[in-house]
């Protein structure tokens, strides 16, 4: 092609055509120049493909953690709700409600003492940070929204670690300070497996009345109601955040 060119060239000088020859060059560089241009464009129109495809890839995986947080959340908000359940019960025999079901309490004592700090999956989106590629979301308000959800989970934190506080100073020190651990959580158990009645290990009433007798055990538990509250409103103002996201992932997904 290029002799082609070449040849056409040498024919138009040697006619002393060279006017002709100047159009021709002209020519020439033009449609160089707009295949310089085509093929920038394919590599352009290529590089924003791979780029695309990227995107899909990182918003399938946060996608993929958000559900999974979703379903989280909600076993959160039930496991805080039966820990309100537990600490108003207990508050209530420290309001002079007799203790007639020794098992009972000890039941609702256990439910309300395993406390554990919830957990998030944002795998995808540290990934995302940690490699220099956010700017790779092209949706603002996608990106804005992980940013908000980064937030909303440190606030969430705030609260779970002032909780976690609370049980340690108050209520864990206090109750393994006072109760014989050793029956009262085989008690549980059975409780839970429903275990023959005739095997049941029995609860001390003694340290019963001897947790009843301590103000700081009664505050924790005061307290533990309060902050739960707080949290069951976070965890349901981050299920809507959750959601929300999920819905413009979606759509740009599409």
């Amino acid at each position: 092609m290029i002799k082609f060119f070449r040849h056409i060239r040498q024919t138009l000088l040697s006619k002393n055509k060279f006017n002709k020859y100047i159009l021709y060059a002209i020519g020439e560089i033009v449609l160089v120049v707009i295949g310089i241009l085509i093929a920038l464009s394919i590599n352009n129109a290529n590089e924003m493909d791979k780029i695309r495809v990227k995107e899909h890839n990182y918003l399938q995986g946060i996608k993929a953690d958000l559900s999974l947080n979703l379903s989280e959340l909600q076993n959160f908000i039930h496991s805080r709700e039966n820990h309100i359940k537990s600490a108003n019960i207990l508050l209530d025999f420290y309001e002079d409600t007799p203790v007639t079901d020794l098992d009972y309490f000890n039941y609702h004592t256990w439910i309300f003492l395993l406390w554990f700090p919830s957990d998030y999956n944002s795998n995808t989106f540290q990934e995302l940070l940690n490699s220099g590629n956010l700017a790779i979301i092209s949706n603002d308000s996608i990106k804005n929204d992980l940013l908000n959800m980064e937030i909303g989970y440190k606030k969430i934190r705030f609260v779970e670690n002032h909780l976690q506080h609370d049980f340690e100073g108050l209520i864990y020190d206090q109750y393994f300070s006072i109760a014989d651990v050793n029956p009262a959580m085989k008690n549980f158990i059975q409780q839970n497996e429903n275990s023959d009645e005739e095997a049941k290990i029995n609860i001390s009433e003694e340290k019963v009345e001897e947790l009843l007798r301590s103000q700081k055990f009664k505050n924790g538990c005061a307290l533990s109601v309060y902050n739960n509250k707080s949290l069951i409103q976070k965890y349901n103002d981050m299920i809507s955040t959750t959601k929300q996201l999920i819905t413009r992932i979606d759509k740009e997904l599409e």
